[in-house]
């Protein structure tokens, strides 16, 4: 099923078939079903792996702090899945390491989008939906993940539904204890973006780690604005992973 989500994509005619081709040999593979989890890299291109290679790296970065990961903007959920498998390898029984993810599943909400947002195809409510309760399916897949990793008796998880500007404060009310070891940023709005950084800021330390999917993007203006309205950016090491061109990160020192 082909899902309209007024995405923006950079990819000229070329690297679209090769993606398209890349699918359909995926929906086709002919590896027996115990085969097919063990070699999904066959089907991993470059941009792809670059991406979970920077998710490492930010990851690497927290091991030794203490804190839970927000992830706003979740959507599919790959993030969640993504961090999920890092701690089953680099901090195994680290009970605290807790992953909350943050969406509407709905795409973006009607009154979310600004002037600080900018023009481009993707600024349309609605823009990068999922698909009909997609929540309780990544559940079920963030519960396959507790189960084949470490302490799976403890639910180490949690999705959160709904507009991240009503739903984040109500979070961090009934969790009073957080400390937030680090916070990923994919909202692509000014509006949400910027009401997450100033509500979770008095839950950060020295060391937590802000991770962002559109800073210094022109199809996505509003995530940088925001940063820049509460933030100097002078006084903070906007770094870049050499992997992944569009992605990027700051640690707080």
């Amino acid at each position: 099923m082909k899902i309209t989500t007024n995405e923006i994509s950079h990819a000229d005619l070329s690297e679209q078939q090769a993606n398209e081709s890349l699918v359909q040999l995926l929906k086709s593979c002919p590896l027996p079903d115990n085969q097919l989890l063990p070699n999904l890299g066959l089907f991993l291109h470059s941009k792809a792996f670059s991406r979970l290679l920077y998710f490492f790296h930010i990851y690497q970065k927290i091991v030794d702090s203490q804190g839970i990961i927000v992830d706003f903007g979740t959507r599919w959920g790959q993030n969640m899945c993504l961090f999920a498998a890092f701690r089953s390898m680099l901090e195994p029984f680290n009970r605290h390491r807790k992953i909350v993810g943050f969406d509407t599943f709905e795409g973006f909400p009607n009154d979310s989008i600004t002037e600080k947002d900018g023009e481009s195809d993707l600024m349309c409510p609605g823009s990068v939906h999922t698909v009909v309760d997609y929540k309780n399916y990544l559940d079920r897949l963030m519960t396959c993940h507790e189960v084949l990793n470490p302490l799976s008796h403890l639910k180490k998880y949690e999705i959160v539904q709904g507009d991240v500007c009503e739903t984040l404060p109500k979070y961090l009310e009934e969790n009073p204890h957080t400390i937030i070891a680090l916070a990923y940023f994919d909202l692509d709005l000014y509006k949400p973006t910027k009401a997450c950084l100033e509500a979770i800021y008095p839950f950060v330390i020295k060391g937590t780690v802000f991770g962002f999917d559109e800073l210094n993007d022109q199809d996505s203006p509003g995530e940088t604005v925001a940063l820049r309205e509460l933030l100097d950016l002078s006084n903070i090491k906007i770094q870049r992973y050499r992997y992944c061109s569009r992605t990027s990160y700051f640690i707080i020192e």
